[in-house]
């Protein structure tokens, strides 16, 4: 009999992926802000916002950006809408820093 090897959700490699190599938060964190424009992309920002705090711990990411943890879950939902301030301090719990480059062309 043969079984079928399990399969992890999307999220889950992600997260996996980033606990393993840390580094790959800043590629992964700067190409979700490339493509934020494009349509879906404000949520695939969010969502790798959530999948870093995922990997570094959503309690640990939430104490150290002073919000609740509860908060951290919601703004980083499917329907989040964090304020600049919420997105920031995310940002910075998480050890990373946005950066501004004026577009090509």
């Amino acid at each position: 009999m043969t079984t079928a090897k399990a399969s992890r959700s999307h999220d889950a490699t992600m997260v996996e992926m980033l606990k393993s190599d840390p580094e790959f938060a800043n590629e992964y964190l700067a190409a979700a802000l490339d493509e934020a424009d494009e349509p879906g992309g404000q949520q695939a920002l969010l969502m790798a916002l959530r999948h870093i705090a995922e990997a570094q711990g959503m309690s640990s990411v939430a104490q150290r950006a002073g919000i609740p943890r509860e908060s951290l879950y919601r703004a980083l939902g499917p329907r989040g809408n964090p304020t600049v301030k919420t997105l920031l301090a995310i940002v910075n719990a998480s050890g990373l820093h946005l950066s501004v480059a004026k577009q090509p062309g």
